[in-house]
C-alpha cells in the first residue's frame, strides 16, 4: 500500500499516511483498515479531517459514477466521489445546478455530506443536508444501511458534519435546482464600518437569496469592519443581455492560471498584504450587474492551486459562528483582537447563517459567521485559542472542516449535540475504525 505525505487544501498539518484508491463500492468493505480508516475526496477541507496517520487513508475519487436522474424531480444518484464540477458539466446544460454549494466546485458529494457545507444563501436555503433525500452508509460491521429523514434517521443527522466518522457514504440521492441560466444579478454594497455592513446585511435579507461580505482584515478603530457586501440571485433568460441570451446555460473555461509552486514564506508581508487587500476592496465593490456562476460562486477556481501562496508552512482558515443577539460587540471584539494580533490575515468572508439544522455536528447556526485565512506562524496556535475562547462565551463554535488547533475541551462548548453524537458514534463504531487526525485531536475518538 502506497505512504504519502497528504495534507488537506490548508497544507497545515502534513502527515504520512497509507493511502488506498477505491473503483468500486463493493470492493470499500473490504478495504476498510480496523486500525484506523477516514474517506478522503478531492481534498478540499482545510485541516486534518481527512488525514490518519496509523490507519489508512480511502481515496473514493474514483468513485464518481452517475446512477440515475429523474428529470421531472431533479432527483440525483450517484456515487460518493462525484464531483459538483462533474454535476455542474453534466447537468447544467439540461437546466439544472446544484442547490447547495461552497466556495469551491472542486468537492465531492460524500464531502459536502461529511462538512454539511453551506454557501452564500445559507439564511435562504440551509445547509447540503437540505437538498440530500437519502444515501447508503458502510458501517463498520461491514453492513450498508439506507438512511434519510425516515429510514436510520439518528444516524442520517448523525452523518452531516460528522466528518466521516459514522462510517462511509457509498451513494446519495441529492435534488438539484432547476434554473433557467448559469448568470446571476449582483449587487456590491460599500459599507464603512461594522455596524453598516451588518446593518446592509440584515436589510438585504429579503431581497436576496444570496449574500457575502468581504471586509478590510487590517482596519482598525473607526474603520473596523468596513468592505464590500455582495448580494444575488439567480437571473432569468429574459433579464440577460441580448449576447448572453444566446447561450444562457454556459459552463466556465477551467481555470485560467495556476500557482506554480510554493510561494516562499516572506510574499506575504505587511506590505504585499495591504496592497492585495486594496486591490481586493477594489474589485469587489466594482463587481458587474450580471455575473457568471463562476465569478458569483467561485472566484478562487480561477486561480488552480491557489492555496501555495502561502508558502511551505500552509495556512489555517479560521470559521467561526456567533448568536445574532449582542453579535455586533462580540464580532467587533474579535475582529479587534485578529486585526492587532500580529498575524497576517488575508482572504476572509463575512455572512448571516439562519436557523441551525438537524445535523448533529453540523457548524451553521443562527448568527454571523466569519472566515478567514492566516498563513501559520509563531504565536498563530495561541491567537486561536483565545480566539476559540471568545467564540465560547459569544456561545458560538468553530467549523471542524476547517480548523487545525481545537482543543478536546472546547468541543463540548461550542456542540451542544456532542453527547448524542457520541452515543450513535458508540453504538454503529464502537471500536473506533472510522477516526482521522482531527478526530482524535478533538477527542472524538481514540
Amino acid at each position: 500500500m502506497p505512504r504519502r505525505t497528504l495534507a488537506g487544501w490548508g497544507n497545515y498539518p502534513r502527515l504520512e499516511c497509507d493511502v488506498r484508491q477505491v473503483e468500486d463500492s463493493d470492493r470499500v468493505a473490504a478495504a476498510i483498515d480496523p486500525r484506523g480508516t477516514i474517506a478522503r475526496g478531492l481534498g478540499r477541507s482545510y485541516g486534518d479531517p481527512a488525514l490518519v496517520g496509523d490507519g489508512t487513508v480511502l481515496d473514493l475519487t474514483a468513485m464518481d459514477r452517475f446512477l440515475a436522474f429523474d428529470e421531472a424531480t431533479g432527483e440525483l444518484t450517484c456515487e460518493a466521489g462525484a464531483s459538483l464540477e462533474a454535476i455542474i458539466d453534466a447537468f447544467t446544460p439540461r437546466g439544472f445546478f446544484p442547490a447547495i454549494t461552497p466556495g469551491t466546485k472542486y468537492v465531492t458529494v460524500g464531502g459536502c455530506i461529511a462538512n454539511d457545507i453551506h454557501g452564500k444563501a445559507h439564511h435562504a436555503d440551509g445547509t447540503f443536508a437540505e437538498c440530500v433525500r437519502r444515501f447508503d452508509l458502510l458501517l463498520a460491521s461491514g453492513e450498508v444501511v439506507t438512511c434519510s429523514r425516515e429510514d436510520n434517521a439518528d444516524l442520517f443527522w448523525a452523518t452531516f458534519g460528522g466528518v466521516g466518522l459514522t462510517g462511509l457514504v457509498l451513494r446519495a440521492t441529492i435534488t438539484l435546482r432547476p434554473i433557467e441560466t448559469t448568470f446571476f444579478h449582483q449587487e456590491a454594497i460599500v459599507v464603512h464600518d461594522l455596524a453598516e455592513l451588518l446593518a446592509a446585511l440584515d436589510d438585504n435579507d429579503a431581497r436576496f437569496p444570496y449574500s457575502v461580505a468581504w471586509i478590510d482584515p487590517l482596519a482598525t478603530g473607526g474603520a473596523l469592519g468596513r468592505g464590500v457586501l455582495t448580494v444575488g440571485d439567480h437571473a432569468s433568460r429574459e433579464a440577460l443581455p441580448a449576447p448572453l441570451q444566446r447561450s444562457p446555460l454556459r459552463l466556465h473555461a477551467g481555470p485560467l492560471l495556476s500557482v506554480p509552486f510554493e510561494m516562499p514564506s516572506f510574499a506575504l508581508n505587511p506590505v504585499t498584504l495591504r496592497l492585495l487587500n486594496l486591490v481586493l476592496g477594489t474589485v469587489q465593490s466594482h463587481g458587474a450587474p450580471i455575473a457568471h456562476y463562476e465569478k458569483f460562486f467561485y472566484p478562487l477556481d480561477a486561480i488552480g492551486d491557489w492555496n501555495r501562496g502561502y508558502g511551505p508552512r500552509g495556512f489555517t482558515q479560521y470559521q467561526f459562528v456567533i448568536p445574532l443577539e449582542d453579535g455586533e460587540r462580540r464580532m467587533r471584539a474579535i475582529l479587534e483582537k485578529i486585526a492587532t494580533s500580529g498575524q497576517k490575515p488575508f482572504l476572509n468572508v463575512l455572512k448571516k447563517m439562519g436557523p441551525e439544522g438537524g445535523g448533529l455536528l453540523s457548524f451553521p447556526a443562527e448568527g454571523y459567521t466569519f472566515a478567514i485565512d492566516f498563513p501559520i506562524a509563531r504565536g498563530l496556535r495561541a491567537l486561536c485559542a483565545e480566539l476559540d475562547a471568545m467564540v465560547i462565551d459569544a456561545g458560538g463554535r468553530v467549523y471542524l472542516g476547517k480548523d487545525a488547533f481545537l482543543q478536546p475541551a472546547s468541543l463540548p462548548a461550542m456542540y451542544p449535540r456532542l453527547d448524542a453524537f457520541r452515543e450513535i458514534k458508540a453504538r454503529v463504531d464502537p471500536d473506533d475504525v472510522f477516526r482521522s487526525h482531527l478526530s482524535s485531536r478533538v477527542g472524538l475518538t481514540r
